[in-house]
């Protein structure tokens, strides 16, 4: 199949308001795909590229691109290829290399897909083909039901490597897709919830544990073999070793573990968020920063047991299992209950130990990998949302010289890109002024004046005081005292909160 084919179908879709008209053109192409080309083509309509790392900024797209070619002859397989090869590249010049691929490749492209291209490597493909839409095309391409697809993405990481053994081989296919060792689910998240008297009036009695503002962690136990993997699944296991070794010394065969690490100060507090990510950075001493900044677990699920998955087992059976296989010190601090003076309590002893708030888990919840349910709530002191810096604007008198006021968005899972939810410059420390301008200027994509727009990568968490109505943009919300609270690195633009999530706030 060509380029040009999936781009066609991509700028179609765009153009097509209904949902289900939308899946029905999105199948139509699954269905002529080659084996091959499955997993690429279901990469590109979702928005992204199968490629964790390209490292192509928007100045070098910018400098690659070359007059179009006036016919389509560029292979789907062939572009894929072309940015394998540039997410390879490393080293002294890398980006010369990076661009003359790019080159070599726009040389043989159309107009329409070197436009398709750059939006694609930019995160600007506001297509409508989201996750959502793209399961249920799979699922009307291969007649397997909706659900059923869902559920062996979040097993399998997401929908791309599930996209070919789907299509070629149907459920038999997909099979293979259930919880494993060594390889990571997708966490589960949480809602939202104002307090403690709404999460007990939505969940009844509930289990109460402690928000850490931690690193989110995933623990792999086979024997004597340990793997660590990090919220964005990828493999940390050499970055904290006292965790692998507290992992390996615990009494099960076979294991997987949820939980936070933390590094604590010495009375026992919790350091910043900041603080205990210092321990993942890319160039380390490992030795050196384990006896500087130690780290410790606090475990709060474990989702398989010696040869068994406990996805589906009731959340009340599965920390059971935890207590009887962590010791206490390496457990969430937790309570059960359906008071809430008592849940109040707790809150209060959750702060003053310098943890975030709570979470709220119904006591018959499975683990539902990878979604974000309402069986899971989290109850912070102030309220915040994780928004994507979409543009920022450069700063006057102290500030000048550095980008300053963000501007914020929430994804759009209705309309695809992000929901403008208004601009703030407070929170912000020299510091973070000073990795904010350097980090955004990498992500710049345009400029006027007055502000630099960037590829909507970031994210920052904003905590606010509440959500008004705002005739002054398009999504008619904006935060109030909105302010920065920390940037998170560790998640991705596509884990950030929704303009659903935020519409519910605001009622």
């Amino acid at each position: 199949m060509l380029l040009a084919e999936v781009a066609e179908v991509s700028r179609k879709v765009a153009q097509i308001p209904g949902r289900l008209e939308k899946i029905g053109r999105i199948a139509g192409l699954l269905r002529q795909l080659a084996p091959e080309e499955m997993e690429i083509a279901v990469a590109y309509l979702a928005g992204g590229v199968r490629q964790t790392r390209i490292g192509i900024g928007y100045a070098t797209l910018q400098n690659a691109l070359t007059p179009p070619a006036p016919t389509a002859s560029l292979p789907l397989l062939e572009a894929d290829r072309v940015l394998e090869a540039i997410a390879a590249e490393r080293g002294p010049g890398s980006e010369q290399r990076k661009r003359e691929l790019l080159g070599g490749m726009f040389a043989r492209a159309t107009r329409e897909e070197q436009d398709f291209l750059v939006r694609l490597l930019t995160g600007e493909l506001r297509q409508g083909a989201l996750a959502g839409v793209m399961a249920d095309s799979l699922a009307k391409a291969s007649g397997i039901a909706g659900d059923r697809i869902r559920r062996a993405a979040m097993l399998a990481g997401g929908l791309v490597p599930l996209a070919r053994p789907l299509l070629e081989q149907g459920e038999s296919g997909i099979a293979q897709f259930e919880v494993q060792l060594f390889r990571p689910v997708q966490p589960m998240l949480a809602q939202t919830a104002k307090d403690v008297r709404e999460a007990l009036a939505e969940l009844s009695e509930a289990a109460l544990e402690y928000k850490f503002d931690g690193a989110r962690v995933q623990a792999h136990k086979a024997g004597d073999r340990v793997a660590i993997y990090s919220r964005r699944l990828n493999d940390v296991t050499s970055a904290i070793p006292e965790i692998a070794e507290a992992v390996r010394a615990l009494p099960a065969n076979e294991l997987i573990l949820d939980g936070e690490v933390i590094a604590l100060d010495e009375s026992g507090r919790p350091r910043s968020f900041q603080t205990t990510m210092r321990r993942f950075g890319r160039k380390l001493d490992v030795a050196a920063m384990r006896r500087e900044l130690p780290v410790q677990p606090f475990w709060f699920d474990v989702v398989y047991l010696d040869g068994g998955p406990l996805i589906d087992e009731p959340q009340e059976r599965r920390f059971a299992e935890l207590e009887r296989l962590a010791p206490e010190t390496a457990i969430v601090p937790h309570l059960w209950t359906a008071d809430t003076a008592r849940a109040e309590e707790f809150l209060h002893a959750a702060l003053a130990s310098g943890n975030e708030g709570l979470m709220a888990k119904a006591k018959s919840s499975a683990y539902m990998a990878g979604r974000r349910g309402q069986s899971w709530l989290k109850i912070k002191q102030a309220r915040t949302l994780d928004l994507v810096v979409l543009a920022a604007e450069w700063g006057h008198g102290r500030r000048h010289g550095w980008l300053s006021n963000l501007h914020l968005g929430a994804r759009d899972t209705v309309r695809g890109g992000f929901a403008m939810l208004g601009k703030t410059f407070k929170g912000l420390t020299d510091e973070m002024l000073e990795w904010q301008t350097r980090k955004l200027l990498e992500l710049e994509a345009a400029r006027d004046q007055y502000t630099v727009y960037v590829n909507p990568k970031l994210v920052v968490e904003i905590a606010f005081n509440e959500i008004q109505v705002s005739p002054r943009y398009s999504s008619g919300l904006a935060l109030r005292f909105a302010r920065v609270k920390r940037y998170r690195p560790d998640k991705s633009a596509s884990e950030a909160d929704t303009f659903e999530t935020v519409q519910k706030l605001a009622q």
